[in-house]
């Protein structure tokens, strides 16, 4: 069954390229970052894997922890790091998950329709999931395998997740972190003065403007 937006994220114990984890209590409190891709030493793995490693001070700035999986083995996982630093000069600096029996791609849903049933015909599609503090599924994306991940867009993504998160605003289209927002319909024009200080532009009685509240 898939996993919909809101639904606890399905809980495992897995051995990883930095050892033994189970993934709640790995994650804490934190947000995280919960990626699969296809195969260890192919194109465009490499290049995502690398691009994630590069980005880790922006999610660790965001207080979001990363983990990828594949249905590799370990042994596999630990050689193809010297392939990710050769071609992005990143070095892997988060876990990656060996889910050889692929029983985590199932309860994660990410085996394409065209999975073989032999272990050696399994592999997974690009899927992301983002997982909230509280456990829950807050985002999940799902790429074609000929085609990387934009992973700029992932962290807009978190960022307007925790925005949105702490105060009663959504994003608008193409936003980004520290454009104007909009004021959630559930706050009353009369609540909205106090909860939005800097006010507001009515584009509508429906689409109310306010910029950013923390910034």
């Amino acid at each position: 069954m898939a996993i919909r937006l809101g639904d606890e994220a399905p809980n495992f114990t897995a051995e990883t390229t930095d050892g033994t984890i189970n993934f709640h209590e790995w994650k804490g409190d934190s947000w995280a970052v919960l990626f699969s891709h296809p195969k260890d030493f192919t194109p465009v793995c490499t290049t995502e894997l690398g691009r994630v490693a590069g980005l880790k001070p922006e999610f660790d700035k965001r207080n979001v922890k990363v983990i990828g999986l594949s249905v590799d083995p370990l042994d596999s996982h630990n050689k193809w790091k010297g392939d990710i630093k050769d071609v992005t000069g990143n070095e892997l600096n988060f876990p990656l998950i060996a889910d050889s029996d692929h029983s985590i791609a199932e309860a994660y849903d990410m085996l394409p329709a065209t999975a073989g049933v032999a272990l050696a015909d399994v592999i997974t599609v690009r899927s992301v999931y983002v997982v909230g503090p509280d456990n829950k599924i807050k985002l999940s994306l799902t790429y074609p395998a000929s085609t990387g991940r934009n992973f700029d867009e992932l962290l807009r993504v978190i960022d307007s997740l925790q925005l949105t998160a702490n105060y009663s605003v959504a994003t608008p289209a193409d936003w980004k972190d520290g454009d104007d927002v909009i004021i959630a319909n559930a706050v009353s024009d009369e609540d909205a003065k106090e909860k939005f200080p800097k006010g507001w532009d009515a584009k509508k009685p429906y689409l109310r403007v306010t910029p950013q509240p923390n910034k």
